[in-house]
Formats: C-alpha cells, sequence, structure tokens
C-alpha cells in the first residue's frame, strides 16, 4: 500500500508533494528590488537637497570667517560675539589681546571674533 503525502502552503491550499508549489518566486523579488529602488531614488534626492542648501553654505561661511580671522593683525578694530568692540593689541597663536578702553586690555580666543570693523577711510576708497 503506498502513501501519498501532501504539503499545506500558507495560502491554506494543499499540493501533492513533489511539485514545486512555489510559483511566482522569481517575479516577487524583482517587485521588491523596484521597491528598494524606489525608495532610495527619494533619499537620494533629500541626501542632495540637504548637502546643497545647509552643508555647502555652512563651510562656505566658515571659510570666510577663518580667512578673516587670518586676516586680523595689530591696530584693526573688532568685534566679539558677546558684543564688545575693541583694538587689536597683540595677535598670538589661538587669541588676541584686545584693548577696549583705555588702559583696560584683555585677552580673548579667536574663534571669539565676529567680524573685524571696516575704519572709515577704508571704506571711503
Amino acid at each position: 500500500m503506498a502513501e501519498t503525502t501532501t504539503a499545506v502552503s500558507p495560502c491554506g491550499g494543499s499540493a501533492p508533494s513533489g511539485s514545486s508549489g512555489g510559483s511566482g518566486t522569481g517575479t516577487e523579488g524583482a517587485a521588491q528590488q523596484g521597491g528598494l529602488m524606489g525608495m532610495l531614488f527619494p533619499l537620494a534626492i533629500f541626501v542632495l537637497i540637504f548637502y546643497f542648501f545647509i552643508i555647502r553654505p555652512q563651510r562656505k561661511r566658515d571659510k570666510q570667517h577663518n580667512n578673516m580671522i587670518a586676516g586680523i593683525g595689530r591696530g584693526d578694530e573688532i568685534v566679539t560675539i558677546g558684543g564688545f568692540l575693541g583694538t587689536v593689541k597683540d595677535v598670538r597663536d589661538d587669541t588676541f589681546q584686545i584693548e577696549l578702553a583705555e588702559g583696560v586690555r584683555v585677552s580673548i580666543l579667536k574663534s571669539a571674533v565676529q567680524t573685524k570693523r571696516v575704519k572709515k577711510q577704508e571704506a571711503a576708497s
């Protein structure tokens, strides 16, 4: 007496043993890859927008600020991020010594300089 066995598929149907039962698996993989590419494309567009509107302009501002700080020398008037106006009296490795008022000298970090004030004579030319 020969016994036959049946395999039950997850969909509820039954197929005799020996049959493939997995029809359509090749097209499911292709559809999944298309869905993955469909999700990655908007993500790539988002990254490009983020780079061109946020990262690139910030790097440009940082470069301009570093060039401005590198160009500061003795006698230049500066404004600190705290709002103090002063004249540079000494330039060191990572600090400036500035004079805020007659006889009042302080040392500040170079990173604390917000802007270099343009003298009226330089602005006119």
